[in-house]
């Protein structure tokens, strides 16, 4: 999948995540949209990375990772107009 961040960077997440960030991801893209605050989402993403893939323990986050999560965290506060 490529992601287009609203600042026009482009990742694709095949070659520049690894299999746990993309599994992490995944869920962040459903709570995006189900969070009722940036503070739940917050808590659900570092739950995610606490408990890895499948349980398998930590998940560092990169660098991208941490930006299109930076982009997640705009799209959702502009969701709920804050």
């Amino acid at each position: 999948m490529v992601i287009t961040t609203r600042n026009g960077e482009t990742f694709d997440t095949e070659r520049d995540l690894t299999a746990p960030e993309r599994h992490i991801l995944q869920k962040l893209f459903l709570w995006e949209s189900m969070a009722s605050s940036l503070k739940e989402f917050r808590e659900k993403k570092e739950a995610a990375l606490r408990n890895g893939w499948n349980q398998s323990g930590p998940v560092k986050e990169g660098r991208i990772l941490s930006l299109v999560i930076e982009d997640l965290e705009i799209r959702i506060t502009s969701r709920l107009g804050h």
